[in-house]
């Protein structure tokens, strides 16, 4: 399988991703190390182990969750072309959570021990990692206010329009608005703090209100700015993040 040129990646054309200097895109194709293709259920990074790899999804959509004693689960967020994946073992030494692919996934690969160099030959990089690092504590700040004052219908609208917004950033909408979401309703619930049955009664609420449809791995959002109201969030486009 050849592998893309980070001058020719495809996630580079979308406003959402900050575009690389010359220098930077230089440094980047050093760093890369290839591409991984991971198959939809796989499991990419597993809670507790230490991952000598660090990734970037190029294609396709996962998960991240951590696994309770008892068995229960609970999502941490999704994951969608552009995330940064492994960050976690590469400072901590080991994962604290699991990394499982929904879809057939495309990574990009970076050895994890050249992520020192990263920080000594290209400051500005560095600073673009701590800057992700920085944003994945905020979403999970968001996400711990969401669960604590909002209720199911609140968070489920909140929870959607994130969602729907990211995906449309990324040039993933279809015609008609939909974009690809293939979670099952028990991911969502998971991601919520709601039981499924709870979860399920919600969307179809939201649907009889004209606002979302949520099926065969599709999500349309008909009316943002109401739903923005229904999740108290504000209607934004995401901020232009760094694309590792």
């Amino acid at each position: 399988m050849l592998t893309i040129p980070c001058r020719l990646c495809p996630l580079r054309r979308h406003a959402l991703f900050v575009p690389f200097t010359d220098e930077e895109l230089a440094f980047m194709e050093r760093f890369k190390q290839g591409e991984l293709v991971a198959a939809a259920g796989s499991t990419i990074l597993l809670e507790g182990s230490s991952s000598p790899q660090l990734f970037t999804v190029l294609s396709g959509q996962g998960v991240r969750s951590k696994t309770l004693p008892d068995g229960r689960r609970q999502v941490l967020n999704f994951l969608f072309p552009g995330d940064f994946v492994g960050l976690q073992a590469g400072l901590l030494g080991e994962m604290k959570h699991s990394v499982e692919a929904r879809t057939p996934m495309m990574l990009c690969v970076f050895d994890r021990s050249s992520l020192w160099r990263l920080f000594r030959a290209s400051p500005a990089r560095a600073y673009d990692l701590t800057w992700i690092a920085a944003v994945e504590e905020h979403f999970l700040g968001e996400t711990v206010a969401s669960l604590g004052q909002r209720d199911a219908t609140e968070r489920v609208a909140w929870a959607l329009l994130r969602i729907w917004t990211r995906l449309r950033a990324i040039g993933l909408s279809e015609d008609g608005g939909a974009v690809p979401f293939p979670f099952r309703q028990q991911d969502l619930a998971d991601a919520l703090g709601l039981s499924l049955v709870h979860t399920n009664k919600t969307l179809a609420r939201l649907r009889a209100l004209g606002l979302v449809r949520w099926s065969e791995g599709r999500l349309h959002v008909s009316d943002p700015r109401r739903l923005a109201e229904m999740g108290h969030t504000d209607l934004e486009r995401p901020e232009r993040r760094p694309l590792m």
